[in-house]
């Protein structure tokens, strides 16, 4: 191949989501595009380890385990008696095949190059790609450069991981069997949605926190409602509690806790952090420094210290979604080449798929409070709901936080049946600066989990009205 050949106007290091959405934004301005990526890994760490499978894994829990059908027929009921890890595997299977031929053909419709192997800087504008083996199969030029590598699981040295009794968030994929008891150190997303999902399977889990709090980027009520719920499915809480050691034998694991607390489970889920998967890049011949997890530090624009590299996704950091990944990369290619481009991204949906989910879309109360902004609550109940009784979902719960002073509406929280769905009405009414009075006004179907909406600004500004009636 000649220079040409190999040079690019955007390479991408990273085919997940971020990376993705990049290339294709690139490619639709009509920039030659590459994407460098491992063998069999299109689709990146979201769509073979991370947010396809444990999403994935989720449907097929609730489906063979009829745990949301329990409320309508009682607590034994079950579609399936004895549920197997190849039961949980069919589903996932089908779905990852699908998705990386989705993948694929999208960027080869895009006229976006993959190629195959592992990538590193050689200059600023220098990229060398290696096989397997190491050996440099490809050098690329390319005037502008979107890092989305992602990130991999924490691995602390003093934890002995045998991908059998002690596993990662990865390696969790690969169990031979459905565990009678698991002990999950980390409460973070992951972690929260694995002790939820092993859960509901039967397992007896712990969940091993060193802070005091679970989620605390969410609602604390909402929180509050999610640990009641898990608790209901057997699983213990061991907060602000620092894991010591853990030892793996032939029939289980022991961790032991800084408390002296030992804790036996079949399995150890060893999910306590993530690691930006930089190392192999050098980037100091580009110029660049990762912080001590692997990370890389972007401005509002997402370029990094290097102004013509770009960074998106996992590997810089909060909120680490996969939907915020793609907005991420479809900017920054955007930004790279000049092209307008407005978004929304400060009030971006948060989902979170524990059993039951979570949603969110702007402020927490503590947030409001902290900041001396005055709200009122409008809270509904789902079982105050038709659809909310049909579903069987007694517990679910949509909460308003709207402004006294121009009833616009600040934050929308939902824990419950669809609240990763129905969260989207909120977003887009906050979006487009709507107040409560626009949800009181609107005609939802009925009978519809979106109801909640309605039912949930009539009470904010019932509350709203009393204050102005009691005032003085």
């Amino acid at each position: 191949m000649d220079a040409r050949e190999n040079h690019f106007d955007l390479v991408v290091i990273g085919s997940g989501p971020g990376g993705q959405k990049a290339a294709i934004g690139a490619a639709k301005l009509g920039k030659r595009v590459a994407v460098v990526e491992r063998r069999d890994q299109v689709g990146g760490v979201s769509l073979h380890t991370g947010t396809i499978p444990s999403k994935t894994l989720r449907e097929a829990v609730l489906y063979l385990t009829g745990l949301q059908m329990r409320d309508m027929y009682g607590s034994s009921y079950r579609v399936k008696e004895h549920i197997t890890v190849p039961d949980l595997l069919a589903r996932l299977q089908h779905v990852i095949g699908r998705e990386i031929e989705i993948v694929r053909n999208q960027l080869a419709r895009n006229h976006v190059e993959t190629v195959v192997g592992s990538a590193r800087f050689t200059g600023p504008h220098d990229i060398e790609v290696a096989d397997a083996e190491g050996d440099v199969v490809r050098r690329l030029t390319a005037d502008k450069i979107v890092v989305a590598v992602g990130t991999a699981p924490a691995r602390p040295a003093n934890i002995a991981f045998d991908g059998v009794r002690v596993v990662d968030s990865d390696g969790i994929l690969d169990v031979s069997e459905v565990p009678r008891t698991m002990v999950v150190v980390g409460a973070g997303v992951i972690g929260i949605e694995y002790a939820s999902l092993f859960a509901a399977l039967g397992t007896r889990v712990t969940v091993v926190e060193a802070r005091d709090k679970i989620l605390d980027f969410c609602d604390s009520e909402v929180v509050e409602a999610l640990k009641f719920q898990l608790r209901d499915l057997s699983v213990t809480f061991r907060l602000g509690e620092k894991v010591e050691s853990v030892t793996a034998g032939e029939n289980g694991t022991i961790t032991t806790l800084a408390s002296g607390k030992r804790v036996p489970a079949d399995c150890v889920l060893y999910s306590a952090g993530r690691q930006g998967c930089t190392d192999g890049l050098d980037l100091a011949a580009a110029g660049l420094e990762a912080d001590r997890r692997g990370r890389l530090q972007v401005d509002k624009q997402f370029r990094t210290d290097a102004e013509h590299i770009y960074a998106v996704g996992d590997v810089i950091g909060f909120p680490a979604l996969a939907a915020t990944s793609q907005e991420q990369g479809r900017l920054a290619a955007y930004h790279a080449f000049g092209e307008p481009v407005s978004s929304v991204l400060e009030l971006q949906p948060i989902g979170i798929y524990t059993i039951p989910e979570i949603s969110y879309c702007g402020d927490t109360e503590d947030q409001l409070t902290t900041a001396g902004v005055p709200y009122e609550v409008g809270v509904a109940r789902y079982r105050e709901l038709a659809r909310g009784q049909i579903v069987g979902d007694s517990y679910g719960m949509l909460k308003l936080l709207v402004s006294t002073e121009d009833r616009r509406v600040l934050g929308v929280h939902v824990f419950g049946t669809g609240a990763t769905e129905i969260i989207h009405i909120g977003q887009a009414i906050m979006t487009t600066g709507g107040t409560v009075d626009h949800l009181v006004d609107t005609v939802f179907n009925y009978p519809t989990l979106s109801e909640a909406y309605k039912v949930a600004a009539l009470d904010a500004t019932n509350k709203m009205r009393d204050v102005e009636r009691f005032g003085l």
